[in-house]
């Protein structure tokens, strides 16, 4: 199988928040377990979604369901390592779109991880998939983009 290749323009990215690797975090070899990076990059994802208003189910029992995950693994991390998580969103399609991420330590500049989600939205009432909200698409326009 050939090796999986995430690269991001570098424009996509909207948001970053920091996160702590704790020391729960740490598997057997001794640095950040792929388990509790999933764990991670779910918090920035709902950080970033938090932070632009969305919520993760809206009343009408609309909300956004997490399709794929790909992460790609440059470099270890460990205990109480500071990592910023920056966060963007592309590849929007009728129905989601990709929520895509490149962490980082600050600390020595060096990137540990990418990773990609797909999602599409989800009616939990009817357990149908929904066409993407308008008003989602239209928090995402470059002008309402944080720095």
């Amino acid at each position: 199988m050939a090796r999986l290749i995430l690269d991001f323009p570098e424009d996509q990215y909207c948001y970053s928040t920091p996160l702590t690797v704790r020391v729960t975090d740490i598997n057997g070899a001794n640095h950040l377990g792929n388990d509790s990076m999933i764990s991670m990059i779910s918090e920035a994802r709902a950080r970033f979604l938090f932070e632009f208003g969305v919520g993760e189910t809206e009343r009408d029992g609309t909300g956004i369901i997490v399709t794929d995950l790909a992460t790609t693994y440059r470099a270890e991390a460990h205990a109480r390592d500071q990592l910023l998580f920056e966060v963007g969103v592309m590849d929007f399609n009728k129905y989601g779109g990709d929520v895509i991420f490149r962490i980082t330590r600050p600390r020595d500049k060096t990137l540990i991880a990418m990773a990609k989600s797909g999602f599409v939205f989800f009616n939990y009432k009817t357990s149908q998939v929904v066409s993407m909200p308008e008003e989602f698409r239209a928090k995402f326009t470059r002008v309402n983009w944080i720095d």
